[in-house]
């Protein structure tokens, strides 16, 4: 067992995710740019936590991450949107909304290779 595999069981408290852990873990993240579009970008990963997080310990880990994230980036985005009289808060929705697709690309791809990912700037409302 390698480092990074030591330290996710120490994490979930459970061995390497299965296939079907990981795939749920990728749905989690990717879940999000999916839900954006119709503007509740949490609940995409919300969902994948309330119907796989109690089966495993490292889908809910991943889903709590994405919706995490996803909650954090909603906020500074309508922050943008409501400020977007201004130049600068609209400019920072649009960066924001263009980091979060790549880092959500990025989090799916390490879920689907059975890695925890952390985001960056990330508000840990959930534990």
């Amino acid at each position: 067992m390698d480092q990074q595999q030591r330290e996710q069981s120490f994490l979930t408290g459970s061995p390497a995710p299965t296939q079907d852990e990981k795939t749920w873990g990728m749905l989690a993240h990717l879940s999000g740019i999916f839900a954006s579009f119709i503007t509740l970008p949490f609940l995409g990963p919300l969902l994948v936590m309330l119907i796989k997080g109690k089966e495993s310990k490292w889908v809910e880990a991943q889903a709590k991450e994405a919706l995490n994230f996803t909650i954090t980036v909603t906020i500074v985005v309508w922050i943008g949107i409501l400020g977007s009289c201004l130049i600068i808060p609209a400019i920072l929705a649009l960066v924001v909304g263009i980091a979060a697709f790549v880092l959500n690309i990025i989090g799916a791809m390490k879920a689907n290779n059975g890695e925890m990912y952390r985001y960056p700037a990330n508000i840990r409302l959930l534990k």
